[in-house]
């Protein structure tokens, strides 16, 4: 929920006739005296107020960074259905035959369509209709970027070729980019995760908000009220559709943060501290062992990491005893169990062969192994199963934040939450433009949660609940230098108040 409700509890909601008056009786005057009496209120109606006005504040100046998160978001969802479109002719195949071509043939076409490249890694068709990628690292291109050449897998004809970043093809790599930076380098990553530390926040607020509210009807809680006119229809809706989309917006904003530069760094020490960093297999060869054909270094357990020009390919022509080839060590991983989506790592100098798994879908398959290029023993295997718990639950959101794990069903879930909060923000700005004092002047706005709400917060709570919020603002930067951003303009803002209304009076 993105914006606050916004209830000044000193006058009646505009769209809510007063209540009539009963005639005083004995009966109810000793009632009414007590309810004159000075109460110290509960916890609730004390920490309430504070809230509301914290939610209000977020939600008039982060909303406008919350729908452009949604916004791009949403396109981000949809890039996955869209490339399959638009880039068909190079990730299909135009006929499913009996048998295949070996990698190595396939290697060695895209590689006269690209020569001045150097194969990094293979990627085999996943499925009958698939092509497989070549990836290439090419002189001039962007760091992370390689060149992909897609191969029919029955004919090793060339498809095409396409620059990417990772899995991601020309058009959701540059959305991808546009989601999280809106293209504007390093500086516009703070947009996101700005957006991203602040949602939490915002919706957990309005949840709050939301279920502490006083109803006629406890269907109202999760439906909105069809009955109800002006603001109070617009709170219906904010309220109820912000209170199923709830869980889906905390999980994106921690998921969002873990990619975050200031938060992540926190985020991922946190998670090394605690022995949840996420573990890779070791394809380092025996001292005074050689990869054969391979050359130059680097961590062969890396996606493109430390490749050689052949990158240990066996290729026509240049045989080498030290080196089986690729179609030999695809066979002795696959007989060590990892078969599904495979992306292969080619040897380089003191490196054996990488092969993993990359089936992110449920059951997912993520399993690895090193490969000896020499005589195809497995040097070491890695099972998703024994991946720490924190590292498997990292992965899992990643992928439901990326729209990975559940495909399509995954992807039109994130639309769906994209779509919400775009909505809520609407909403709330339009809860906040109707709540403005004197709707006759046009530039006048809604007003906030008066002032001084914190003094009505025991201090029992207020001491603890700031000690929260400082820890919170140093694990979440943005959050907490913002938030003191926020706090130090409200202060001034309240002087000024403070000081016309004296120059008022006077």
């Amino acid at each position: 929920m993105s914006l606050e409700e916004v209830q000044d509890v000193r006058t009646p909601d505009a769209d809510t006739p007063a209540a009539p008056i009963a005639p005083a009786t004995p009966a109810t005057d000793g009632a009414v005296a007590s309810a004159e009496a000075p109460s110290k209120p509960g916890t609730w109606a004390a920490l309430r107020p504070l809230l509301l006005r914290m939610h209000f504040y977020a939600g008039i100046l982060i909303a406008p960074l919350l729908f452009l998160a949604a916004a791009t978001g949403l396109l981000y969802a949809a890039s996955w259905q869209a490339e399959k479109i638009i880039y068909s002719d190079e990730l299909t195949v135009t006929q499913v035959r009996e048998s295949t071509a070996p990698l190595s043939a396939q290697v060695t076409a895209a590689r006269a369509t690209v020569p001045e490249g150097k194969v990094v890694g293979v990627w085999p068709a996943p499925d009958a209709e698939a092509t497989t990628r070549v990836i290439m690292e090419v002189p001039g291109l962007e760091e992370g970027r390689t060149q992909t050449v897609f191969v029919d897998p029955y004919t090793a004809h060339v498809n095409g070729q396409l620059t990417t970043e990772g899995d991601a093809l020309p058009l959701r790599a540059w959305l991808s980019e546009f989601h999280s930076s809106l293209q504007l380098g390093e500086f516009g990553r703070n947009y996101s995760e700005l957006a991203a530390s602040w949602l939490w926040v915002v919706a957990l607020g309005g949840l709050a908000l939301w279920i502490g509210r006083r109803r006629s009807r406890k269907a109202l809680l999760v439906l909105p009220d069809r009955a109800a006119t002006g603001r109070r229809k617009t709170l219906s809706w904010h309220g109820a559709v912000g209170l199923w989309a709830v869980a889906g917006l905390v999980a994106l904003s921690a998921t969002g943060l873990t990619w975050s530069k200031y938060a992540g760094e926190n985020i991922g020490q946190l998670q090394d501290g605690l022995g949840g960093a996420t573990p890779s297999v070791s394809a380092a060869l025996a001292p005074g062992s050689d990869s054969g054909s391979g050359s130059g270094s680097g961590s062969g357990s890396g996606e493109h990491a430390g490749h050689g020009g052949t990158g240990g390919m066996e290729m026509p022509g240049t045989p080498s005893a030290a080196d089986i080839g690729i179609d030999k060590a695809v066979a002795a991983a696959r007989a060590a169990g990892v078969t599904e989506e495979l992306r292969i790592t080619l040897p380089a100098k003191g490196k054996g062969y990488v092969i993993k798994e990359q089936d992110k879908q449920l059951p997912v398959h993520l399993d690895s192994v090193a490969v000896d290029p020499a005589d195809g023993r497995i040097m070491d295997e890695l099972r998703f199963a024994d991946y720490p718990v924190l590292a498997q639950l990292t992965r899992f959101g990643i992928d439901l934040h990326m729209g990975k794990t559940f495909g399509l069903a995954n992807q039109i879930a994130l639309a769906a939450l994209a779509v919400a909060l775009m909505f809520l923000v609407f909403w709330g700005y339009r809860m906040w433009w109707l709540r403005r004092p004197t709707k006759d002047r046009t530039l006048s706005v809604g007003r906030a949660q008066p002032r001084g709400a914190w003094r009505k917060v025991p201090l029992t709570m207020l001491l603890p609940l700031a000690a929260v919020i400082a820890v919170v603002g140093w694990f979440v930067p943005l959050l907490g230098s913002s938030l003191v951003a926020f706090l130090s303009v409200d202060v001034l803002l309240g002087l000024f108040a403070a000081r016309r209304t004296k120059a008022a009076t006077a």
